[in-house]
C-alpha cells in the first residue's frame, strides 16, 4: 500500500507533491465539504437509516468526519455506510494533523483518531453512526469489483487537470452503474470533460455556484 507524498502549506494544509494539489480548499476545507458534498447532495435533509455514501478520494478523511458531525447534529437515528476508494491512503498521524485546524470537528476527530490505523490495515471500522469501508488501489479497477450501490457520491479526487485518471469516461460509467435509483452526486469541479463524461454515463447534470475561489461546481442525479 503506497502512502501519499506530502508537504504542508503553513503547517496546516496537506499538499500532494505527486499531483501538486492541496487536499482541500485553501479558503476553508470544512466549509467547502459542507457546501459541496453535503449541501450539494441535499444533506442533511436526505439522511436516513441505511443511507449509502460512496466517495472517490478519501484523502484526509475530512469529508467523513464532516458527514458524521452533520448526521449527529441532524438527530437522525440509525447508521449509514461510507465507502471510499483511495489509491494512496494517508497515515494516521498525517490525518490527525490535517484535522487539528478544524475546531468544530475536535470531539469527533479525537474519537476517530485511534481508528485510523485499523482502517488503513483492515479497510473497515464501525462506530455507533457509521460503517466505513476503505478500498485501496486504483479506482478504475476497484470500483468495477465493488458489489455495492451508493445513494450519494462524493467525487473528490485531485484536480481533473492534474489527476484526469479519476475523472475519465469509463470510471464515470462505473460510478453510474454503482449509483442507486434516484441517487445523487456532487463535486467541486465544473470541468467540461467531467460534465460530459457524467452526461454520457447517464446522469442528469447541473451546474451551481462553486465554493470560495471556484466559480462553479457540478451536481447530478440518476433517474
Amino acid at each position: 500500500m503506497s502512502s501519499p507524498e506530502l508537504e504542508w502549506r503553513d503547517d496546516l494544509i496537506p499538499v500532494s507533491t505527486r499531483f501538486d494539489d492541496p487536499y482541500f480548499s485553501l479558503d476553508h476545507g470544512l466549509h467547502e465539504t459542507n457546501y459541496v458534498f453535503l449541501d450539494g447532495n441535499g444533506l442533511p435533509q436526505g439522511f436516513k437509516d441505511g443511507l449509502s455514501i460512496a466517495e472517490l478520494g478519501f484523502g484526509t478523511g475530512l469529508n467523513l468526519l464532516a458527514t458524521v458531525l452533520a448526521w449527529r447534529t441532524s438527530g437522525v437515528s440509525g447508521r449509514f455506510t461510507y465507502t471510499s476508494f483511495e489509491a494512496y491512503p494517508m497515515t494516521a498521524q498525517d490525518m490527525q494533523h490535517a484535522h487539528a485546524q478544524f475546531a468544530e470537528l475536535n470531539d469527533i476527530a479525537i474519537e476517530f483518531a485511534p481508528l485510523w490505523d485499523t482502517l488503513n490495515t483492515t479497510g473497515r471500522i464501525e462506530t455507533k453512526d457509521v460503517v466505513v469501508n476503505l478500498i485501496t488501489g486504483d479506482a478504475r479497477d476497484t470500483l468495477a469489483a465493488w458489489e455495492g450501490q451508493a445513494d450519494v457520491w462524493y467525487l473528490d479526487g485531485f484536480s481533473p487537470a492534474k489527476n484526469p485518471e479519476l475523472w475519465g469516461a469509463d470510471l464515470m460509467q462505473q460510478v453510474f452503474q454503482h449509483t442507486a435509483p434516484q441517487g445523487r452526486l456532487a463535486t467541486y469541479t465544473a470541468a467540461g470533460f467531467v460534465r460530459r463524461n457524467l452526461l454520457d454515463a447517464g446522469f442528469h447534470v447541473a451546474r451551481r455556484a462553486g465554493f470560495g475561489r471556484k466559480r462553479h461546481m457540478t451536481v447530478a442525479h440518476k433517474d
